[in-house]
């Protein structure tokens, strides 16, 4: 019997939405489906590594840039109309990449254009109430029209909403929106090699850069045992400078262990990394990126919580932060085991 084929396409914002894919991807192959990958930029490199022997289609992401004062907001707005057209645009390109691939059933982490009325077209978000501070009942409103054009969608979390907290509690039931669960490509590992700290760059440019750059600075002056991950993955360059090695990219394997090693995670809030976070029960201090509503709420929340210490960049001091997270407990049997093969039915209907 031939296998019938699943594409799955990432948006390219940040390498998150491309991480919490690859389980499932993994179980989808699991079930002798056939997985293709449509994805851009880093995220496209990122899964390129991971699947080595499958086949990638490369499409234009968003191109989302994060402004340098972290007016994120109004910076979205003039974007918003470039976002609407690539939308538009990728939702023209799927129809000839179904017809030239065969493809059987679509699965797509926040990109809003990837859906077809001929084939189950799913839609992955934790974000069914964005944030906002200003028209935030439009954004929604929009939000949800584009999420009714998918068959099902599927919200990583629990029904009590453990991780992603309001973004994705919903008003009243509906049978499109189905709970599968906490998704982490990652497993608890036994400690190989202690790691004092371990910090994390990720998410679009200049911000990343801006990040790394302050992170670098005080995690040298720190004289830890520190390694910073770079998110960037076209290139596996390593640089040690004293205490602090530099990485530009790990593979999911080898910063699975590097996470486990760890005494600390210093990273941004972002929804994928605090599923990882969970998965492995870790302690974590957020700096999330400025004006990026979602990721200034889940700071916000785990920090009311006494789970994680967070700072904002601009007042981002280390050796404060490293004393304030003593008094937060880290994520601890945040997650339960998810059962990714009862979704996928219905590519079977």
């Amino acid at each position: 019997m031939e296998k019938k084929k699943i594409l799955i396409a990432p948006l390219d914002w940040g390498l998150g939405h491309a991480t919490r894919c690859i389980p499932i991807a993994r179980a989808l192959e699991k079930e002798n489906y056939e997985v293709l990958f449509c994805a851009a930029s880093r995220s496209l490199d990122l899964l390129m590594k991971e699947f080595p022997n499958n086949q990638f289609i490369k499409l234009d992401g968003y191109n989302v840039s994060y402004p340098k004062n972290g007016w994120m907001i109004f910076s979205m707005v003039f974007q918003s109309f470039r976002i609407l057209n690539k939308i538009r645009q990728e939702h023209k390109d799927l129809k000839q990449i179904i017809t030239d691939f065969e493809i059987d059933g679509i699965i797509s982490d926040n990109r809003y254009g990837m859906f077809n009325k001929k084939i189950p077209s799913i839609f992955i978000t934790h974000q069914v109430n964005i944030q906002s501070p200003i028209f935030s009942k439009l954004i929604r409103k929009i939000n949800l029209w584009f999420i009714n054009k998918y068959q099902e969608c599927w919200i990583p979390d629990t029904e009590q909403n453990i991780l992603s907290g309001n973004l994705s509690k919903l008003k009243t039931e509906n049978n499109k929106f189905k709970f599968i669960g906490p998704l982490s490509r990652f497993e608890k590992l036994k400690v190989t090699k202690k790691i004092d700290i371990l910090a994390i760059v990720s998410g679009p440019e200049p911000q990343r850069f801006i990040f790394e750059n302050l992170l670098k600075k005080q995690l040298i002056e720190s004289e830890k045992n520190c390694i910073l991950v770079l998110g960037k993955t076209e290139s596996d360059k390593k640089e040690n400078i004293g205490n602090l090695t530099i990485l530009n990219h790990l593979p999911s394997k080898e910063l699975n262990q590097a996470i486990s090693n760890s005494e600390i995670v210093i990273s941004r809030s972002g929804y994928s990394t605090i599923m990882d976070l969970a998965a492995l029960d870790k302690k974590a201090i957020f700096i999330p990126t400025p004006g990026q509503t979602e990721q200034l709420y889940l700071a916000n929340h785990f920090a009311n919580q006494k789970v994680a210490f967070a700072q904002h960049q601009h007042s981002f001091n280390l050796e404060k932060a490293l004393e304030e997270s003593k008094n937060y407990s880290g994520f601890k049997n945040e997650t339960q085991k998810n059962n990714l093969k009862s979704i996928f039915t219905i590519f079977e209907e």
